[in-house]
């Protein structure tokens, strides 16, 4: 029942349009999905910022339908990294947090037994490629290629603590495949190459799965010198440190650009589905914008899970269409498994979206009451336990530290969550607290301590 609402709503922002693009011709599509690391809600031309210029990906949301309340599951990157992939919530695949590159330091060990997307689509005879940021293990059996990925150029670890050596506390975390690589380059602009390669060198009898996984705008805070000297040129006025990270963000777009034209002109753009996501809200430390909603990264507030979203299809996606509806990134796996013609997870917590692409509907139900959970655990959060969110219809309930009180927000009246409800709304806060204990209690015997 929660489907068919979210379905129908969806399609009365966003159905097919037979006066526009010509339907794609293949009966399964291929699918680029673009996840960028740290990037705010709001910190996009597209999306009202003024201090940057992002052509690439403001064209996605003009000619797709932009998601206005695309939710991940956690508010940092192994977590919601892992919801995406396994469409299911990151503490009932092992994944509450960070898995660093030291074992005492990581939050989260992913579950041997979830089952990823790339696994289910290379079943289905999807070519599945990876590249850039992997950040859900170490070695095997949690590498890209023993989870689905035929092929894998990128970075396994957290972060890089620099942009161009591509190392992580002294180690080189770069790979192609399971073979270490010592390359040179710029990361965001080494990553657009390899996933233009990709397309350029697939292998034209499949469709393909290629996941971007960029660690741009994600710190250090180190664009390209020549796009830096570029940026303060055109923007003179601006600070230093918001300068840099708006250099960065636009040397990522342009390399999203490239990638976007290498689709265009291998001929793959009207038969790919195209899907730009962020990982979780904006660093404010390094002078994220996360367009005026609380918090940011590291943070369960809207600023911090409420990410920019856009999904493109020519021909089966209204572009400008405005997705009002709360999705997550639960729902990418289950989407792109029933638009592949792909058997479907039972256990996916996730909402397929694909029977948006089937034709109208006539009457839209109401509003359902969907629930929407985030988890996060880290050090700082007293000595390593987790904190917790839920959103249900408009209500969230948000644990902002272990030992806090929570605190209740109506989203509708008060999307910046500034006046907290908790007191005045003592049934809601105990149904919310209630769901999230629930949820918590379903997950507790799934180990995340890291054993390897």
């Amino acid at each position: 029942m929660r489907c068919v609402a979210l379905v129908a709503l969806l399609l009365a922002a966003s159905v097919r349009d037979a006066g526009e693009d010509p339907a794609p011709s293949s009966a399964r599509p291929n699918f680029l999905v673009i996840l960028v690391d740290d990037l705010g809600w709001g910190e996009l031309g597209v999306l009202g910022r003024d201090d940057l210029a992002t052509p690439a990906i403001d064209g996605l949301y003009e000619a797709g339908a932009r998601f206005e309340r695309y939710y991940t599951t956690s508010c940092a990157c192994s977590p919601s990294r892992a919801s995406l992939l396994t469409g299911r919530y990151p503490d009932r695949v092992g994944v509450q947090g960070g898995i660093r590159t030291k074992r005492k330091q990581s939050w989260g060990d992913l579950a041997d037994d979830a089952v990823l997307l790339p696994e289910r689509l290379r079943e289905a005879g999807y070519q599945t490629a990876m590249v850039g940021k992997w950040h859900l293990g170490l070695r095997e059996p949690d590498l890209p290629n023993a989870r689905g990925f035929e092929s894998f150029r990128g970075f396994l670890g957290d972060m890089m603590d620099d942009y161009y050596t591509h190392e992580r506390q002294g180690r080189n975390f770069m790979r192609e495949d399971t073979e270490a690589v010592d390359v040179e380059g710029h990361a965001t602009e080494l990553f657009g190459d390899w996933a233009c390669e990709f397309l350029r060198e697939r292998d034209e009898e499949r469709p393909f799965f290629l996941y971007l996984a960029y660690n741009a705008p994600h710190a250090p805070i180190q664009p390209p010198a020549e796009d830096l000297a570029a940026y303060r040129e055109r923007n003179p006025e601006v600070a230093p440190r918001r300068a840099a990270l708006c250099a960065l963000i636009e040397d990522l777009d342009e390399s999203i650009g490239r990638v976007l034209e290498t689709l265009e002109s291998e001929g793959l753009a009207r038969d790919t589905v195209v899907l730009f996501a962020s990982d979780n809200g904006g660093d404010l430390r390094a002078g994220g914008h996360n367009g005026g909603l609380r918090g940011g990264k590291a943070t369960l507030y809207e600023g911090g899970v409420r990410v920019p979203a856009a999904l493109r299809w020519p021909g089966r996606v209204t572009a400008g269409a405005r997705i009002e509806r709360p999705v997550a990134s639960l729902d990418v796996l289950p989407t792109f498994l029933e638009l592949a013609g792909a058997d479907p997870l039972p256990d996916s917590d996730g909402v397929s979206w694909a029977p948006l692409f089937d034709g109208a509907a006539e009457d839209a139900p109401p509003a359902d009451e969907r629930s929407l959970f985030f988890v996060y655990r880290a050090a700082h959060l007293d000595g390593g336990k987790a904190i917790r969110a839920v959103r249900r219809g408009d209500w969230k309930l948000v644990q902002v530290h272990p030992v806090r009180p929570l605190e209740l927000y109506d989203l509708a009246s008060d999307p910046a969550e500034a006046h907290d409800l908790a007191r005045s709304e003592p049934k809601r806060l105990a149904e919310l607290r209630t769901a999230i204990e629930e949820h918590a209690r379903a997950a507790r015997d799934v180990p995340w301590r890291p054993k390897r």
